[in-house]
């Protein structure tokens, strides 16, 4: 079932209250929500955008050499700069079916000396191609990913209004005040190639692998920050004015476990809940399993960009008084498309850094049933 997320218009998020917003987060984020949402007229969104996102194909058609050798960073476990078959599938092979490149908008030194010693994974320094490899990248990913955090951080205050109307122990402007000046935003701008068929072991097509271009995850952190897609033509650069496989594109579960095939208007920017808000809202709201689905009209590509906004890994994930481990995960329909959030989240009140690292252990051995 293909449907458009529901949207609210910028201005609203400047208002102190609104009515009107929180009767939509009720249907994005309530029980029969998709929880995802989009934002539109939100002022040089289309620009920068097109600006950025575009500057992918060039990137990624860099010499393989310049990008192993002057554009990866493994001491971050390749959580900046570019990285290409460095994440692991289920089966444990290489995922090439995209090039990702990360960058924090904020700054090129996030944190202190002694917090990127502590925290590498969680404030790796900037790594940027030069100006005449790509021209204006760095500053059109800096403009596009503060653009995306700073409407986060707009509807994060909403968001708690939210939340404190259904669960009075609720601290007011808990994710307000944890994410407005936060330096611990990850910008993944990623370039997914053309779609190619994968063999299973038995010779035969691995129909699932096959059709994914990422495969079913949550977002572990607080709020993501979608720009939406753009596709083309992988061979010569140029846009699609639409893709012209009507099935690919971006899929989310809902809490039922029914499948959406959601649809992002060009014109607008999406936030999609993460796993550590599902934790300080006590279940309220919840991440949603999500996949994206590989056109199979040949040569297409796809490219996207994800600005995760999260707090410091030394954030307490406390849960709202009252709220029980039971409340928070659903343990009667967790999905089985991720790996168990209780077996992630084994504490109440554990960091978000160590709540990370379990995750990423468990997603790293993760095989779907």
């Amino acid at each position: 079932m293909t449907q458009q997320v529901l949207i609210v218009d910028y201005a609203d998020l400047q208002k102190d209250q609104n009515k009107d917003i929180q009767a939509i987060f009720e249907q994005a984020f309530g029980p029969n929500g998709t929880g995802i949402i989009a934002v539109r007229n939100v002022p040089n969104f289309v620009k920068t955008k097109s600006q950025c996102l575009l500057k992918a194909h060039t990137l990624q058609a860099l010499p393989e050499e310049y990008l192993e050798t002057e554009l990866t960073d493994p001491d971050s476990l390749y959580n900046a700069g570019w990285s290409l078959g460095k994440e692991k599938l289920g089966n444990g092979s290489p995922d090439t079916a995209k090039g990702s490149f990360y960058f924090n908008p904020c700054t090129d030194t996030p944190g202190s000396a002694e917090d990127r010693a502590k925290y590498p994974l969680s404030y790796p320094c900037n790594v940027w191609p030069t100006e005449d490899k790509v021209p204006d990248f760095e500053n059109s990913a800096k403009e596009l990913g503060m653009l995306l955090k700073g409407v986060t951080v707009d509807l994060a205050r909403h968001l708690d209004a939210y939340l404190q109307a259904r669960v009075t122990s609720y601290q007011p402007n808990t994710l307000y005040h944890a994410m407005k000046d936060t330096e611990k935003v990850k910008g993944r701008l990623l370039y997914y190639y053309p779609h190619t068929k994968i063999e299973s072991d038995d010779g035969n097509e691995d129909d699932e692998r096959s059709e994914s271009w990422i495969g079913w995850h949550n977002d572990s952190g607080f709020l993501t920050a979608l720009a939406g897609d753009f596709y083309l033509d992988h061979t010569t650069g140029q846009l699609l004015d639409n893709c012209p496989d009507d099935q690919a594109g971006l899929y989310v579960a809902d809490r039922q476990d029914e499948i959406h095939r959601v649809v992002i208007p060009s014109d607008c920017m999406a936030i999609q809940l993460g796993e550590c808000t599902q934790i300080l809202s006590g279940g309220v709201v919840c991440a949603t399993p999500h996949w994206v689905r590989a056109a199979k009209t040949p040569n297409v590509a796809r490219i996207s960009l994800a600005a995760f906004v999260d707090t410091p890994p030394q954030f307490q994930l406390w849960t709202p008084k009252g709220a029980t481990k039971e409340m928070v995960c659903h343990s009667d329909q967790q999905s089985k498309r991720v790996p168990p959030l209780d077996k992630r989240w084994t504490e109440n009140g554990m960091t978000f850094g160590d709540f990370l690292t379990q995750t990423f252990q468990m997603y790293y051995n993760w095989t779907q049933p």
